[in-house]
């Protein structure tokens, strides 16, 4: 995977040979993004158990009974790297059942049990982009209903929502992609989202790379002002966890640009796919939010 902490003044890869690999890639933050965290995970573990020396060989160990479990305990482990991503806690619970179900065909359980991991792994990548770009698409329908200058729909986006965040494509930033293709993007600002500065290190390297147009890197202070003497048709966000009644968990700065955009009377949109939704949480102070460390 590529080392986000590094960008943009580095590309470097790391390589994902285990689940503690890719534990360790999620929690300390080199990768990021709720969909690229679910998809990371499942991937590490179809690795980790298909090409995985330490790990092959304690699957010859076991009998087919204990495999389900045995994956079921990596599983488990890989949740733990980070708390506030719904996708990883849902692609966990939909991977444990195909597992399960797949432990009950005919054959060998284990291979039965890796042979189901990496075909879904390869779903989930395609599924994810299928799914960005529906929602670009959607986005897009709907912003230019409204807003009809001839040069399109002004942007403004937090964090990094783009092919960074996700298995290529993205979610808020995907929807500013697919104005951009139809010759309807006007113009964007990012947010810097500190502490880490998603905004300012991923979102616009990515918007730079697409040479979007009018681009405008903005520090989070800022926001008001930009709105109130730049102008914006829209802000358009990602998310971390959606949960029953609509209440959004996202980036720290997401919150206060929203109650801007509000008294300014500028559109707020939530992008997201359906693999961040928690319809067991009733509403946000639900959610346990991740506290990073005092050190970023």
């Amino acid at each position: 995977v590529l080392d986000q902490l590094l960008l943009p003044h580095e590309s470097t890869y790391i390589p994902i040979l285990d689940v503690k690999a890719a534990w360790t890639v999620i929690r300390s933050m080199q990768i990021r993004g709720a969909p690229l965290i679910a998809i990371v995970a499942v991937l590490g573990l179809a690795v980790d158990l298909s090409t995985n020396d330490e790990t092959v060989k304690e699957l010859d160990g076991l009998n087919d009974d204990d495999v389900v479990e045995y994956v079921a305990k990596k599983m488990e482990y890989l949740k733990t790297s980070r708390p506030t991503a719904v996708n990883l806690f849902n692609a966990m619970e939909e991977l444990d059942n195909i597992v399960r179900e797949a432990a009950g065909k005919d054959g060998s359980t284990r291979e039965n049990v890796v042979t189901t991991i990496m075909k879904h792994a390869q779903l989930m990548l395609d599924r994810d982009v299928s799914d960005n770009k529906a929602i670009g698409a959607f986005g897009a329908d709907d912003l230019l209903e409204r807003h009809t200058h001839p040069d399109g729909v002004r942007v403004v986006t937090i964090c990094n929502t783009g092919s960074l965040a996700t298995a290529g494509w993205g979610t808020a930033l995907g929807v500013a992609r697919e104005l951009q293709r139809r010759g309807k993007l006007r113009s964007i600002a990012a947010l810097e989202t500190r502490p880490y500065n998603q905004g300012s290190r991923l979102t616009a390297y990515e918007i730079t790379q697409e040479k979007m147009p009018n681009p405008t890197l903005l520090c989070d202070s800022m926001a008001a002002s930009y709105l109130a003497n730049k102008g914006a048709d829209a802000c358009i966000v990602g998310a971390d966890r959606v949960c029953a009644n609509g209440d959004t968990a996202n980036k720290i700065g997401t919150y206060q640009l929203a109650i801007v955009a509000k008294e300014m009377g500028v559109e707020f949109f939530v992008a997201s796919p359906f693999t961040t939704l928690d319809c067991e949480l009733e509403s946000g102070d639900k959610i346990e939010i991740e506290e990073r460390p005092s050190g970023e």
